[in-house]
C-alpha cells in the first residue's frame, strides 16, 4: 500500500496497526503532498494457524451468524426473519451437541461396548464394558458436555480478546441513525451464548433421559424430562422474543438471564447424570442408543421447516411491489442459512460415519452388518450431500453455459468501445482482456447458482423426515428403485470421502494464507467477510475483528483530523466496506474534514444485495451525505468483485445528471492500453481486482480529494499541519 519496504509502525500492535514510510524512504509523501499512512489489519480475521483451524470447524456457525445481517430492509418482516435466523442457529448448536453424543454415547458407550467384536483389541474401552449401562453412559456423557463447554469457553475468551476496544457512542445530535450506527451487540452475544449453552446441555439431558425412559420411566425421570423440555422451550421462546436479547434491553431481570440459565441447566444436568447412573434398571437391547435416532431426525426436520419458513417470509411481498430478483432483497439469508445447515449436517454425518468405520474396521464401505453403524439421519445426510453435490454441479454448469453467449456479447461490446481499432499486434492482448471481462461478469450468475444449490440442499435436508419414519437408505432405495442396497453403501462411502475432501480443502484455504501473501488475498476472503459481522445470531461463531478495527480506525481518524487539513480515507476491496462502516461512526465535526476513495469496492455489487438492511442504497447515500459527497469510487469491467456504487456511467454514455451521487463513480479502462508503453517490451497487465495504488488515475483521484479538503479547510481556517493525510 505504501509502495516501499522501509516502514515503521506509528500506532497499534503486532496484530493490527498503522504504518508510515521511514524518513530515509523515497516515498515519504503521496499524491498531492499527502502524508501516507496505512492500516494493516490482516492478522485480525486470520491470526495464528491454530485459530484458522478453529475457523474451519466453526464455519457453519459463522455462516449462520451472517444470516442475521442479510435480513431484508424495512417492513414488518425483519422481526420474523430475525427469529427464524436465530432458531436456525440454535439447531446448529443442538446438532453439534448431538454429534458429540452420537460418537461417544451411541457408537462408543452403547454399540461398541455391547459388542465383543467391536471390543476386540481395544483395551482402552474394555474397562467400561463390565460396568452397569447407566453408569458408563453417565461417565461417557461427560465428553459431549465437555465439548459444549469448550466452544463456550473459547467463545467467551475470543470476545474478551477485543474487550479493550469499544465503539464510540452514537452522537445524539444526529437527525437519524442508520442500521450500522447500532453496531455494538455485546449484550446480545452474551445472552445468546447463555441460551445456546443451556439448550445444548438440555439436549444432551434429553438424550440420556430418553434412553433411560426406554428402560422404564420412573418418577424422577418423568419430572426431569418435563423440566428439561420446559426449559428447552423457554430457550426457544427467548430467541423469538428480541426484546430479551437486544442491547436496548438492560433491565436487571434480563441481565441476570445468563446466570439463571446456566445454574438451572447445570442443576438439571447433574440430576440427570445421577438418575441415569444410580437407578438400577434393566436396559433394553437395541442396535443403537434408544430414541437417539429420533431426536437427531427431529433436529434435521426442524431445520428443513425453518428454512422453508424463512424463504416464504423473505419472498413475501406485501402489495406485490418491487419484483426484482429476490437475492437483492434478503434471499441471500436463505441461501447462506441453507449452506450452513447443509454443511453442518455433512460434517456431523462424516464425523459419526468415520468413527463408525474406525470402530468396525471397515476399509472403504461401511455395511449394515458391521458392529458400529451411524444413526439413519446421518446416513441420509451423507447420501443427500453426495446427490446434492452432483446435481448442484450439473445445475451450475447449465446456468453458466446458458448465459455464456450473453456474457460474451457484453464483453465484446466493452472491449470494442475501450479499444475501437487495435493494431494487429495487439490482437492477443485484446483477446486476453475479453476473456477476463467474461470471467468477471460471472459474478452476476452467483445469485442463480446459490438459489439452485439452496433448493437442492433443502430437498436433501428433508430426508430427515424419512429418518424420523425409521426408514433406512439402503432398503428403501432397493424397494422403490430396485438399486441394490450394497450400491447405496458404496455411494455413501464416496459421499463420506467427498466431505473429507471438502474439509481438507477448507483447511488448505485456511492455512495457506499464513504462508503466501497472494493466497491470503483470495483464500482468506471468506474469513474476512464472515468475521466482519458481530455475534447477533450464533454466539460460537469466530470473533468479530471489526469490534477492534472500527473503533481503532475511528480513534486514529479523529487524531489525524486535529493535526492535518483533512484525511483522505482510501479503501481497496473489503477495506472499503470497513471504511463505510467507520464513516458512519465518525463525529460530525470529524466527518466535515474527511474524504473517501474506494476502489475495487464490493459495496454495491455484493454487500448492498446480500446485506440490504445494512449496506442498501439508503445507507450508501447516507455515507455520501455525511462526508459532503467528497467521495470517489474507481472501478473496472475486469474486476470480478468490485464495481460501481451509484452509477455505471462510461465515458461514451450520455452526460450524467448533476447529482452528487452520480459523480462518485469513475470507470477505469483496464488495461489502459493494449500496446507496450514506450521503453517496455510487454503491454500493461490486466489488474482486475488487484490493488492499483501505483496507477496514475488513482493518484489523480487522491489529489482531487486532497485539494477539495484543503479548499474546504481554507474557508474555515488552517490546521497545525497544512497537508492532508
Amino acid at each position: 500500500m505504501l509502495g516501499c519496504q522501509h516502514v515503521h509502525q506509528v500506532a497499534g500492535d503486532r496484530r493490527a496497526g498503522f504504518y508510515r514510510p521511514r524518513a530515509q524512504s523515497r516515498h515519504t509523501s503521496g499524491p498531492g503532498g499527502t502524508v501516507l499512512e496505512a492500516y494493516q489489519w490482516s492478522e485480525l480475521p486470520s491470526g495464528t494457524a491454530g485459530r484458522t483451524l478453529s475457523l474451519v470447524f466453526l464455519l457453519p456457525f459463522m455462516l449462520s451468524n451472517m444470516t442475521f445481517w442479510m435480513r431484508p430492509a424495512g417492513g414488518g418482516r425483519q422481526s420474523g426473519v430475525t427469529a427464524l435466523c436465530r432458531l436456525l442457529a440454535l439447531t446448529l448448536t443442538l446438532l453439534y451437541a448431538l454429534t458429540a453424543a452420537g460418537v461417544v454415547l451411541d457408537l462408543l458407550g452403547w454399540t461398541c461396548l455391547g459388542s465383543s467384536r467391536c471390543l476386540a483389541g481395544r483395551g482402552w474401552l474394555s474397562w467400561l464394558a463390565g460396568r452397569p449401562v447407566g453408569l458408563r453412559l453417565a461417565l461417557l456423557a461427560l465428553v459431549p458436555f465437555a465439548a459444549v463447554a469448550l466452544v463456550w469457553l473459547l467463545s467467551a475468551r475470543q470476545v474478551r480478546s477485543y474487550g479493550s476496544s469499544r465503539l464510540p457512542t452514537a452522537n445524539p445530535q444526529d437527525a437519524h441513525f442508520t442500521a450500522l450506527d447500532r453496531w455494538d451487540v455485546s449484550p446480545t452475544a452474551k445472552r445468546l451464548r447463555a441460551i445456546h449453552v443451556a439448550a445444548a446441555f438440555l439436549t444432551l439431558d434429553l438424550v440420556l433421559l430418553a434412553a433411560r425412559a426406554a428402560a422404564g420411566a420412573s418418577v424422577a425421570v418423568i419430572v426431569l424430562s418435563a423440566l428439561t423440555g420446559a426449559l428447552l422451550a423457554t430457550c426457544v421462546v427467548l430467541l423469538c422474543f428480541s426484546g430479551a436479547l437486544e442491547p436496548t434491553s438492560t433491565d436487571s431481570t434480563t441481565d441476570r438471564m445468563p446466570v439463571v440459565l446456566h445454574v438451572v441447566a447445570g442443576g438439571l444436568t447433574v440430576a440427570t447424570l445421577g438418575a441415569v447412573a444410580m437407578e438400577p434398571v434393566r436396559w433394553p437391547r437395541s442396535n443403537g442408543l434408544p430414541r437417539y435416532d429420533a431426536i437427531v431426525a427431529i433436529v434435521f426436520v426442524a431445520q428443513t421447516a425453518l428454512l422453508v419458513a424463512l424463504a416464504v417470509l423473505v419472498l413475501w411481498r406485501p402489495g406485490g411491489r418491487d419484483r426484482r430478483p429476490a437475492l437483492l432483497h434478503g434471499l441471500g439469508a436463505v441461501i447462506v442459512a441453507t449452506v450452513a445447515a447443509g454443511l453442518a449436517g455433512a460434517l456431523s454425518g462424516e464425523l459419526v460415519y468415520r468413527t463408525a468405520s474406525l470402530l468396525s474396521g471397515a476399509t472403504f464401505v461401511l455395511r449394515p452388518s458391521d458392529p458400529a453403524v451411524p444413526a439413519p439421519a446421518y446416513r441420509w445426510a451423507i447420501l443427500a450431500f453426495f446427490l446434492t453435490t452432483i446435481a448442484g454441479a450439473a445445475t451450475w454448469a447449465i446456468i453458466i453455459l446458458s448465459a455464456r453467449a450473453d456474457r460474451r456479447r457484453t464483453a465484446e461490446a466493452i472491449v470494442t468501445r475501450d479499444y475501437p481499432a487495435p493494431p494487429p499486434e495487439a490482437t492477443t492482448q485484446v483477446q486476453r482482456v475479453r476473456k477476463v471481462v467474461i470471467r468477471a461478469s460471472l459474478t452476476e450468475q452467483l445469485g442463480s447458482l446459490g438459489i439452485a444449490y439452496a433448493c437442492l440442499t433443502v430437498i436433501g435436508l428433508a430426508a430427515g423426515v424419512l429418518a424420523l419414519a425409521g426408514l433406512e437408505p439402503g432398503p428403501l432405495v432397493q424397494d422403490r428403485l430396485g438399486v441394490p442396497s450394497g450400491a447405496v453403501s458404496v455411494v455413501m462411502a464416496i459421499g463420506s470421502y467427498m466431505i473429507l475432501a471438502v474439509v481438507g480443502g477448507l483447511l488448505v484455504v485456511g492455512l495457506f494464507p499464513h504462508e503466501t501473501a497472494g493466497f491470503r488475498r483470495y483464500g482468506g476472503v471468506l474469513w474476512d467477510i464472515g468475521t466482519f459481522w458481530p455475534h447477533a445470531a450464533h454466539p460460537f461463531a469466530p470473533p468479530c475483528y471489526t469490534d477492534r478495527a472500527i473503533p481503532e480506525l475511528t480513534d486514529r481518524i479523529c487524531r489525524l483530523v486535529r493535526r492535518y487539513d483533512g484525511v483522505v480515507l482510501s479503501g481497496h476491496s473489503h477495506g472499503s466496506v470497513i471504511l463505510a462502516a467507520t464513516v458512519l461512526r465518525l463525529p460530525p465535526e470529524v466527518r466535515r474534514r474527511v474524504a473517501l476513495l474506494t476502489y475495487a469496492s464490493p459495496l454495491k455489487r455484493l454487500y448492498a444485495q446480500l446485506h440490504p438492511a445494512y449496506f442498501g442504497e439508503p445507507v450508501l447515500h447516507e455515507i455520501g451525505d455525511r462526508i459532503g459527497w467528497r467521495w470517489l469510487n474507481l472501478w473496472s469491467d475486469t474486476d470480478p468483485i468490485g464495481g460501481w456504487i451509484f452509477s455505471g456511467h462510461r465515458p461514451e454514455d450520455p452526460p450524467l445528471r448533476p447529482s452528487p451521487a452520480a459523480l462518485v463513480d469513475r470507470r477505469l479502462r483496464d488495461p489502459e492500453n493494449v500496446l507496450p508503453q514506450s521503453g517496455e517490451s510487454a503491454p500493461p497487465r490486466v489488474k482486475g481486482h488487484m490493488p492499483n495504488e501505483s496507477d496514475d488515475r488513482y493518484a489523480a483521484a487522491v489529489r482531487e480529494l486532497a485539494d477539495r479538503l484543503r479548499a474546504d479547510r481554507g474557508q474555515r481556517g488552517r490546521g497545525p499541519d497544512h497537508r492532508a493525510a
